[in-house]
């Protein structure tokens, strides 16, 4: 996983780049000139205490490491976690957050999932 590093990046993606809502996460995106994706995640105060945003950022991580395959290539994604988030973190799976997630990248065309048939 390729990771955003610096703030220059995250500025350029926030001030240039698109925004799609979830309810339990946002996310900024934007293309770029490289043949790879990279991720950034963000959990501010708001979110809760340290243990609360490090595994709000963990769960974001997990999600990308299981699902990195199925991004399209040259984008940089922010994943910005919500305040709910962080106020409901005791009651929510992980099941809950790939829900999210995954209606909030197939409305940006940045996930390409395909339906499985039962």
């Amino acid at each position: 996983m390729n990771t955003l590093k610096n703030n220059r990046e995250f500025q350029n993606i926030y001030n240039y780049g698109n925004k799609c809502f979830g309810r339990y996460s946002l996310i900024f995106f934007n293309k770029n000139n490289l043949n790879i994706s990279r991720f950034g995640f963000v959990a501010s105060k708001k979110t809760g205490k340290a243990f609360c945003r490090n595994r709000i950022k963990r769960l974001f991580r997990e999600y990308i490491r299981l699902n990195e395959d199925k991004f399209s290539s040259n984008y940089d994604i922010i994943i910005v976690g919500k305040k709910i988030f962080g106020e409901e973190i005791n009651n929510l799976k992980y099941q809950d957050i790939e829900k999210d997630l995954n209606k909030i990248l197939k409305t940006s065309k940045i996930l390409n999932i395909k339906s499985e048939k039962k």
